[in-house]
């Protein structure tokens, strides 16, 4: 197997784990100074970070911090300005389509049609995603199951509850066994009862088909019950990355993941982002409320 990412021509198997990055395994995604600029504005600054097969790492931080931009050029839909970054060994700038071809991503908009059932919009992303007609009623099925759709299959998507529409999301972007799977604010918008059993749903996913999960939020118990580690992101900068009990320690014994962001940051996490990023914020939410 190879031991660099220059080296590496084939996605990453799901053979070689680690519960944290190692020098002898090809990370499932790695970055080196990824940068993006909107003209004047710096949103993602040099951004440097491995993440190893099958961990679940977040991106913590507010609005504004960065944490969609760096998503959005890990899958291929911005170019960065600067820098490199790869995902299960494929160049993200000269490997697209086969980048795309190994991950899944949920963004914050609505990716459902609410006018289909959810299996007719399961079968639409099988389609979509190449699986083959002989797999696509057992992959379906399985993706109920794992998101516990099951009695809700054949009901148009526009009555379903916000949970509801975030797991047939996730579902969707599964279908095709990604080795990654990119979550932008999955659980934004919920009420706590819907995020915690989102949670739950979340880690039997990964441990059944052993995904690497990179997932933003500025929820903080949200990374502490979900990730192994977390990279806190401050107006595009990372300002520090590590397990959540790591971060508590080196912000002086953090009674909590707050704390040591604050203390790490020098700010509150909802002080961040400007007018777009609250439109949106709020256009989610009331979409899956």
């Amino acid at each position: 197997m190879p031991t660099t990412l220059q080296e590496a021509e084939c996605p990453v198997s799901r053979d070689d784990v680690g519960a944290l990055p190692d020098a002898t395994v090809t990370p499932a995604i790695r970055t080196r100074d990824l940068t993006k600029r909107f003209g004047a504005c710096l949103a993602v600054d040099g951004v440097s970070l491995d993440i190893a097969p099958q961990e679940t790492f977040g991106l913590l931080g507010p609005n504004g911090a960065g944490k969609s931009t760096l998503i959005k050029m890990l899958t291929t839909l911005l170019p960065p300005t600067s820098g490199q970054g790869w995902v299960t060994g494929l160049e993200i700038g000269r490997e697209a389509a086969r980048v795309r071809a190994a991950i899944g991503y949920v963004p914050q908009m609505l990716s459902a049609d609410g006018a289909l059932t959810g299996y007719e919009n399961l079968l639409t992303a099988a389609r979509l995603y190449g699986v083959p007609r002989k797999e696509r009623a057992p992959r379906i099925q399985e993706a109920l199951d794992l998101m516990s759709l099951g009695d809700a299959a054949h009901t148009l998507v526009r009555g379903y509850s916000g949970g509801m529409i975030r797991r047939l999301e996730i579902a969707q972007a599964m279908l095709h066994h990604p080795a990654v799977l990119f979550l932008d604010e999955p659980t934004v918008g919920l009420d706590p009862a819907a995020r915690e059993a989102m949670w739950a749903h979340l880690r039997q996913l990964q441990e059944h088909l052993q995904t690497t999960i990179l997932l933003t939020t500025h929820y903080m118990e949200e990374a502490e019950q979900l990730c192994d580690r977390v990279a806190i992101l401050d107006r595009g900068r990372m300002v520090a990355d590590g397990s959540p009990g790591d971060l508590m320690a080196r912000a002086g014994q953090a009674a909590s993941l707050e704390e040591a962001f604050i203390r790490l940051t020098g700010s509150q996490i909802e002080s961040g982002g400007n007018y777009r990023d609250v439109v949106r914020t709020r256009r989610t939410a009331r979409r899956l409320g």
